[in-house]
């Protein structure tokens, strides 16, 4: 089999090593605007070779689609046209579904995607950010599944046992919501902290030296790629608001009570906030 991968960075690169390695796939054939990337791509073996759009399209038998979100939803209706009437299949990899849900739904060859959200990755991005094993016992969720043929949606679910992947499904709307809260204000909220933290290091040059685990922990996500990250935000927009309106007022609770001084308070909205153990044990 034969797969082509448009976008050659830390999800792309990560799901080729895999899939040569795991025997999904044969040949790869790398697609990317950035002629470093190809270099790399190539040098480093993520990639057998590198083609046009349009070639790999067609030597393809699958086609990953793993650019920045705004991207996949110019470029997924261009590989709809080409591949309409075959059995090819192509997925996107990206974090928001809402806006290729709407450029996909009425093309005639809608039933050869199938979206797919794995929910792994690092702070890191290009192709020399890829690595082994970044998808394995992580979750993958599939959306709008009833819109794929089931020849289509049976084959990515192959492949996301191939991973070692557990499978979710949703709609676009409902993972979009989710990925709001779960991942998407992370991100925000950790630039925002590197931004506090970098103003007060201007006036004092030490704070950073004494920055621990927790900080490093916390600040991690601010290392993003902004190429990838700003177009999920605008994308995901709506639920984003939702969740940065709803964070405020949790961190306006946490201002009223420490400038009040109001230890059983705090104590209280920490010990809720500690369910969370809950959830992620």
């Amino acid at each position: 089999m034969t797969t082509a991968v448009v976008g050659i960075g830390l999800i792309g690169g990560s799901l080729m090593i895999d899939l040569r390695k795991r025997g999904f796939t044969d040949k790869i054939i790398g697609v990317d605007a950035n002629q470093q990337h190809r270099n790399i791509a190539e040098l480093c073996g993520l990639v057998d070779e590198t083609d046009s759009l349009e070639n790999a399209i067609d030597r393809s038998d699958l086609i990953v689609l793993s650019t920045p979100v705004d991207s996949n939803c110019k470029i997924l209706p261009v590989i709809l046209d080409r591949i309409y009437g075959t059995s090819k299949v192509v997925i996107d990899m990206g974090s928001t579904k809402g806006s290729i849900a709407r450029a996909s739904v009425r093309h005639p060859a809608r039933g050869r995607y199938v979206a797919l959200h794995p929910m792994a990755g690092t702070e890191y991005s290009g192709p020399l950010a890829a690595i082994g094993k970044l998808f394995d016992y992580k979750t993958a969720i599939i959306c709008d599944q009833e819109l794929s043929d089931t020849d289509a949606l049976s084959f990515v679910e192959r492949m996301l046992e191939v991973l070692n992947m557990k499978k979710v499904y949703m709609n676009s709307s409902e993972h979009d919501v989710h990925v709001a809260y779960v991942s998407h204000i992370s991100h925000i909220t950790s630039f925002s902290l590197a931004l506090s933290v970098l103003d007060k290091e201007r006036e004092e040059q030490n704070i950073l030296t004494l920055a621990g685990g927790g900080f490093e922990s916390t600040v991690r996500l601010a290392k993003s790629n902004a190429e990838t990250w700003a177009p999920i935000f605008i994308e995901n927009s709506f639920y984003i608001i939702e969740v940065i309106d709803n964070y405020i007022e949790k961190m306006n609770q946490f201002k009223k009570m420490i400038s009040e001084k109001d230890k059983e308070g705090l104590k209280a909205l920490m010990e809720e906030a500690n369910t969370i153990r809950k959830i992620l044990n």
